[in-house]
């Protein structure tokens, strides 16, 4: 989907998915800060220094197989004055800020493709940092555990169907990893995808008038 083969696409995608990983673990952790709980404070997740949020393995496999990871915001749920709504709120911030560094990116991409003569490696990067945004954005929405949309819909839950919920967080990475092997995923994440860079564009023309 956002993935080539050639080294110099892989090499200007880096920046981006750094960025990407590094905001969105940071949204986490400062929505969870503001909510009461400190524990990304203490471990120094609220920081700007992507060493603090970044994996390697995990960046090498989304750099190679178009699939991975940074490492985890660590919650304390017990610290949350409304757990059930605010673990939702907490795992949502994380794919708004994609989708915020989206929009910045097409704002950013759409003057230096209509009005300047940049060259086409800086188009590709902002193309790139565009793309890979609303794709962490959207994909971080699916509600299968443990990615964030699971949160978000059982924070939506009324009280009796949340506290009877059966723990299926062990078997989602699985579940997640066969929809992925057999194509699944993306069958759903492209329309999805393609729509929001459209719309991203729609956008940009309206606000620059083109």
């Amino acid at each position: 989907m956002i993935f080539g083969s050639s080294l110099t696409q892989i090499l200007l995608r880096v920046p981006a998915l750094i960025l990407a990983f590094t905001i969105h673990e940071i949204s986490h952790g400062l929505m969870a800060y503001l909510l009461g709980d400190s524990t990304a404070k203490r471990d120094g997740r609220l920081s700007l220094n992507p060493i603090k949020h970044i994996d390697p393995l995990g960046l090498v496999f989304i750099l190679i197989v178009g699939f991975g990871w940074a490492k985890p915001v660590m919650v304390n749920p017990y610290n949350l004055n409304n757990p059930k709504v605010d673990m939702a709120l907490i795992a949502a911030a994380g794919p708004i800020s994609n989708f915020i560094l989206a929009f910045i990116g097409m704002m950013i991409l759409y003057p230096l493709a209509m009005f300047t003569d940049v060259s086409a490696y800086v188009i590709y990067a902002m193309t790139q940092f565009t793309w890979i945004n609303i794709v962490l954005g959207i994909f971080n929405m699916l509600p299968i555990p443990p990615l964030d949309g699971s949160k978000v819909i059982a924070g939506a839950l009324p009280d009796s169907i949340y506290n009877n919920l059966p723990p299926v967080g062990r078997y989602g990475m699985i579940v997640l990893l066969v929809l992925m092997i057999t194509g699944i995923t993306g069958r759903i994440l492209s329309p999805l995808v393609r729509g929001a860079f459209e719309m991203l564009h729609s956008v940009a023309t309206s606000i620059y008038g083109i």
